[in-house]
């Protein structure tokens, strides 16, 4: 499953870095210098290896504990990989300027480094010291196929989940006689649960005929943050990034889950920090003068930071420098309009200029925001919308970014009707769903255009 931490850590990031790693200690326990041509052999092997084991998938065989096959898919890929290398050297002629006894460590040492992390890591993942908070989850459906992934979960800690109950319509004279979960209640009540509950994770085991309960439930699910994902016996839902997967063998299907788990999340993370430390160091001289125009300007701190929803729908605390004269956060914010008397002179052209959101790249650079997300909305706004808005809750199931898909379409700034909020949440949710690094991108450069064309700014 995409989104089980130690899984994917190991499948996507980790046994790469170790690939990498491996490289550079082997250069130096050869006395050989780290040149040039080692860093580009290093580059390769990333991306080389990370497709090879990604295709392969030895990690199936490491999730239900087959450790003898899961040793031959590691050094298999690892064999793909070095072969693929050494092609490319001959081609390119690079594979000269590689010393030969640091190749030759490095090629029989990488898999066996590879295969010990692993065997640690499994100890450390069923060591309780080492889980971490687990993740909750609750199961629609008190069947057999429930009740077997629920034991499942049990007896695999390392996945970081627990199971807090099953939610059944069926009377208790009908529920299993091997049933060792609560019964939280009927599929009526799961919405409010998770709500008040924050679960995480939802598992849903119905048969087919069950599709307009299933329906409903769904419909009320999108008011919270939580990922579902069906057991076997399905009407399949498509909403957002829908996909076949499996956790210890038993397939499940996601049908609303994040973009950003895995190896996206890395790399959306790492394309955040990098852009956000270039433009906070090229724009600190800007900033500060900035923070200077807005303290002469009115009485009033010069950040001005307000309470909004984030990833998954927890409060997060976002920073502007202050436009205005008041510093709205309560139950009820009024959106900025055109010709607003609350702007002031310098506020208006940090709006029209949008450099009043300069701050919130230290937002990103706390991992409470992205570059590029679903804008984040005033509480009061959050709360007042998604009553209004079907699925308007999915929107949080990314970081919240400084700017998105929505802006760069039309729908920057003041949103004071119903129909321009919903086309806003129609924009976020069709960048959940085709979210990719050159959308990002795409994004950003669009962004620059209309900042510069000054659109729907006040």
């Amino acid at each position: 499953m995409s989104d089980l931490p130690l899984i994917s850590f190991f499948q996507r990031v980790l046994d790469p870095l170790i690939i990498m790693g491996m490289l550079f200690l082997s250069s130096m326990v050869c006395g050989v210098p780290f040149s040039g041509y080692l860093m580009v052999l290093m580059v390769l092997a990333f991306f080389i290896s990370s497709s090879v084991y990604q295709i392969i998938d030895p990690y199936s065989a490491w999730r239900n504990a087959r450790m003898l096959a899961f040793t031959r898919n590691i050094v298999g890929g690892w064999v793909v990989t070095v072969v693929i290398l050494v092609l490319l050297g001959q081609v390119s002629g690079m594979s000269r300027h590689y010393p030969p006894q640091v190749a030759l460590l490095w090629f029989v040492a990488t898999p066996l480094l590879m295969l010990l992390c692993h065997v640690l890591a499994r100890s450390f993942g069923n060591n309780p010291v080492y889980s971490g908070d687990p993740r909750s989850v609750i199961i629609v459906g008190a069947n057999n196929v429930g009740l077997k992934f629920a034991r499942a979960i049990e007896q695999h800690p390392n996945l970081f989940m627990t199971v807090r109950g099953f939610f059944d319509d069926r009377t208790a004279e009908r529920w299993p006689q091997d049933l060792r979960h609560p019964m939280l209640g009927t599929m009526n009540d799961i919405a409010g649960y998770v709500r008040e509950h924050q679960i995480k994770m939802i598992f849903i085991s119905q048969p087919m005929s069950s599709q307009p309960r299933i329906r409903t439930l769904l419909d009320e699910l999108q008011d919270t943050t939580a990922s579902v994902y069906f057991l076997p016996d399905i009407y399949i839902f498509s909403l957002m990034q829908a996909r076949f997967d499996n956790i210890l063998g038993m397939p499940v299907v996601a049908i609303c889950e994040t973009p950003f788990t895995g190896f996206n999340s890395m790399i959306k993370r790492i394309s955040d920090i990098v852009l956000a430390l270039a433009i906070q160091i090229m724009l600190l001289p800007i900033m500060l003068v900035i923070a200077v125009a807005v303290k002469l300007s009115s009485p009033g701190p010069v950040i001005f930071r307000q309470r909004r929803y984030g990833l998954y729908g927890e409060e997060i605390i976002v920073y502007k420098f202050r436009s205005m004269t008041v510093a709205e956060d309560g139950d009820k914010v009024v959106q900025a309009t055109k010709h607003d008397a609350r702007v002031t002179r310098v506020g208006a052209f940090l709006r029209r200029s949008s450099l009043d959101e300069l701050p919130q790249f230290l937002n990103v650079l706390q991992g409470r925001m992205s570059i590029v997300g679903p804008r984040p909305h005033a509480v009061a706004h959050n709360e007042q919308y998604r009553k209004l808005i079907k699925g308007y809750m999915l929107r949080h199931k990314a970081k919240p970014g400084i700017t998105g898909w929505a802006q760069v379409n039309g729908l920057r700034g003041e949103t004071e009707t119903l129909d321009k909020m919903e086309a806003r949440i129609r924009y976020d949710l069709d960048y959940l769903r085709n979210w990719s690094l050159w959308l990002d991108l795409w994004i950003i450069l669009k962004t620059v255009a209309v900042v510069l064309r000054r659109e729907n700014a006040h």
